[in-house]
Formats: C-alpha cells, sequence, structure tokens
C-alpha cells in the first residue's frame, strides 16, 4: 500500500489493538465477522468504491456502513469499519485488503489469547512445507475451477483435530477466498503477522541435519542482537544445504554456517 492507505491502514490497526485490548472483545467472534465484511466487499465491486470514494465526506461513507452492515455484525466490527471508511484510501481494494488483514489479526489475538500463537506459528510454517513438497496437493488447494467449499473441507480434513482451530481456520479462509494471491504468499503474509504480535521477525533456518535446542538459541541470541529485535525460528531441514545453514529474514538472505555467523555476530556487536 501507499500514501494514504498506509496511513489509513495503519490507524486502523491501532484501533483493533485498542479494541482487543479488552479481554472481554471476543476477538474470534470478530475475526469472523471481518472476514464476512472482506468476501462482501470483494463481491460487491461498486460497493466498495462508494465507500472509499474521495469525494463523499467521511462520515456519511460510514453512516452508510453501519446501515448496511449493523443487523449482520456486532457493533464492534461496524466500529472498525466504520472507521475505516472515514479514512481516505488509494484504492479502493485496499479498503478490503486491511480488512481482510484486520480478521487475520484478530484470530491471532485470539491464539495469543490463549497462549497458543507459537503453535499457530509453526503450524503455518509446517503446512506451507507440506504444501510446497506436494504438487497434487498444491494443485487441489489452488486449482481455480475447482469449488472453495470443497476446498475448505480438504483442509478440515486435513487439519481437523491436529491444528490449533486458529490455524485451520486461517488456513480455510486463505484456500476459500484467495483473492488473487498465491497460497504461498498468503502463508507468509501470515507468518509475518503472527511476528507482529510478537513485534519480531520470522527467520527460516535452512540446516542439512536438526540444530540443536543449545544452537538455535544461539543462533537466535545472536540475529535478535543484529537486528534489534526478536526473531522467532522457523527450522527447516534440506540435506543439500551441506552442513551450513541458510538464514531467510524477509527478502535477505544469509548463506554461512552456524559458528561463522556467530563469529561475525559477535565482531559486529564488539565494535
Amino acid at each position: 500500500m501507499n500514501g494514504a492507505s498506509r496511513e489509513a491502514l495503519a490507524s486502523a490497526r491501532e484501533r483493533l489493538d485498542a479494541l482487543t485490548d479488552n479481554a472481554s472483545v471476543d476477538a474470534a467472534k470478530l475475526a469472523e465477522e471481518l472476514a464476512a465484511v472482506t468476501a462482501l466487499l470483494d463481491r460487491e465491486v461498486s460497493l466498495r468504491r462508494v465507500l472509499t470514494d474521495p469525494a463523499q465526506a467521511g462520515e456519511a461513507k460510514a453512516e452508510l456502513a453501519g446501515r448496511l452492515l449493523g443487523s449482520q455484525v456486532g457493533g464492534e466490527t461496524v466500529d472498525l469499519v466504520s472507521g475505516m471508511v472515514r479514512s481516505r484510501w488509494s484504492r479502493s481494494r485496499d479498503l478490503v485488503d486491511g480488512i481482510e488483514e484486520l480478521a487475520f489479526s484478530a484470530d491471532l489475538v485470539a491464539a495469543q489469547r490463549a497462549g497458543a500463537l507459537d503453535d499457530v506459528e509453526d503450524e503455518l510454517f509446517r503446512f506451507g512445507r507440506i504444501v510446497s513438497s506436494s504438487a497434487e496437493l498444491r494443485s487441489a488447494l489452488t486449482d481455480r475451477r475447482a469449488d472453495s467449499s470443497a476446498k475448505a473441507e480438504l483442509i478440515r480434513s486435513l487439519l481437523g483435530g491436529r491444528a490449533n482451530p486458529v490455524t485451520e481456520r486461517l488456513v480455510v479462509r486463505l484456500v476459500a477466498q484467495p483473492r488473487g494471491r498465491s497460497l504461498e504468499a498468503g502463508l507468509d503474509a501470515l507468518s509475518k503477522l503472527a511476528a507482529h504480535r510478537r513485534d519480531r521477525l520470522v527467520a527460516v533456518v535452512t540446516s542439512a541435519v536438526p540444530i540443536s535446542e543449545s544452537q538455535k538459541q544461539r543462533l537466535g541470541a545472536a540475529l535478535a542482537s543484529l537486528y534489534g529485535r526478536r526473531v522467532h525460528l522457523n527450522l527447516d531441514v534440506d540435506p543439500e544445504v551441506l552442513g551450513g545453514v541458510q538464514v531467510r529474514i524477509g527478502d535477505e538472505v544469509i548463506n554461512g554456517t552456524i559458528s561463522e555467523r556467530l563469529d561475525e555476530a559477535t565482531r559486529r556487536m564488539a565494535g
């Protein structure tokens, strides 16, 4: 997002955080309702254009959103969406993207409250690895000709009872409403949102053999020192790494052995 949309989304995130700081707010229900609003505005192009029309007064757009949604969703959802349509958006689609992000974030809040955010992060990562290793599964989940409900049922059959309910809901939403993005991109976006809940980065660490817990702790500490933020490690094993380790944080890829990287981190900290 650029310009006005970035500012509008930042404000919406702050309102969501303020709302969900109240433990009495049902974060899972909020996520479900925001997802429903996302689906509605994704279908109704003319409606989302009206709600983002810069020529219309923000309060008038908020009142319209309240009339349309008031009987369908709870007051917290109406307030969030009304606040968003009061803001200026660079593109009408940015509003829908923003509401969808809030839906995902609300579900992650539900996981965090239950002490399950670590589990959800790890399950999303492992599911992504399973999809990337199975062309048949990926095809079944991304086939545009396939019915969305059938793909959702496939996810439920794969994850039901084996993963946290929040993980299942998030992945079902990704495959049922891809909204033009790849499954991999959707899973990556969810991973970044989960990391944001903890104000930390996500590092994908690929090594030839599983690293020990002590190595994991040392690597995490070194990366945290380098980047100035906590770093969550998603671990993957690939024999082709040939005894070294590859660390990917966002677009940055670091190649080398664990000892080499730790030595470099020590040198940098020593200054």
